[in-house]
């Protein structure tokens, strides 16, 4: 994979903003290949509402966000209301997100956030644009990374080093039994259990080191009052669906 970013655009572009999309998705459209089956990725026209990438294979979108600079908490989306209506939407598009060394330089992050992943949860409301702004108003919004488990941050590239492909797809593959969780409320359970599990920091863990995240749990999910029988819910459908292996009596491990 060629990290390096072509800098020279077309005249008619004139806007930085312009400039950027051109050279970020030209990149892409030559180095990415589609996370789940590996194939070459089809490049959608300038200006479709809905992503800018697409895997005729797999039947999926890709929309792709670029930045200068290094990836932080958060990374600013589009319009608030607009956000939270296409994750809310069985069209809502995978996430490619790309961090480039300033001046165009290189690609020094490029990973994927897979759609079963997007809650509204994870999308940050912004205070709506002062009087005599050229939008006065606007209501932006943030995607909140800190609030996606790890392994919904599929890299290709990171810290200035390409991925091996093969662990790429196999990342891909491992969460894709969220996709047919339709449920909003039995999918936060899941991926809160999941975050809790990424902050002890270690691939073993026992049953008793998750039930001291009970009452953070508590507050996300108010209307439960059997926390503790919810967390082991979640651990044996996470083992269930291969995302953990069940050790001995109380232990798990990642996978």
């Amino acid at each position: 994979m060629n990290l390096s970013l072509n800098s020279t655009v077309p005249s008619q572009y004139k806007s930085a903003s312009q400039k950027s999309r051109v050279i970020t998705e030209c990149w892409v459209a030559e180095e990415i290949y589609c996370p789940g089956c590996g194939g070459k990725m089809g490049h959608y026209a300038n200006n479709k509402p809905v992503a800018d990438f697409y895997c005729s294979k797999c039947i999926e979108d890709f929309e792709l966000k670029a930045k200068k600079g290094k990836f932080g908490p958060k990374i600013s989306a589009g319009a608030y209301g607009q956000m939270i209506k296409r994750i809310n939407s069985p069209e809502k598009p995978n996430f490619f997100f790309m961090a480039y060394i300033e001046g165009f330089k290189q690609v020094n992050n490029f990973c994927v956030i897979p759609k079963h992943f997007f809650v509204s949860r994870i999308i940050e409301k912004r205070k709506p644009l002062k009087a005599g702004a050229d939008r006065a108003g606007w209501v932006g919004s943030n995607i909140l990374f800190s609030k996606i488990p790890k392994a919904g941050h599929i890299f290709y590239v990171e810290n200035g080093q390409e991925i091996l492909k093969a662990d790429v797809l196999e990342k891909w593959q491992k969460t894709l039994f969220l996709k047919k969780i339709k449920n909003t409320q039995a999918k936060g359970w899941i991926l809160d259990t999941m975050n809790c599990i990424d902050l002890l920091g270690r691939q073993e863990f026992t049953l008793t080191d998750v039930y001291k995240f009970e009452a953070d749990l508590q507050v996300l999910h108010p209307g439960n009052n059997n926390v503790k029988p919810k967390i082991r819910q979640q651990l044996q459908f996470l083992r269930d669906k291969g995302y953990l292996d069940f050790v001995s009596a109380g232990v798990y491990r990642l996978r």
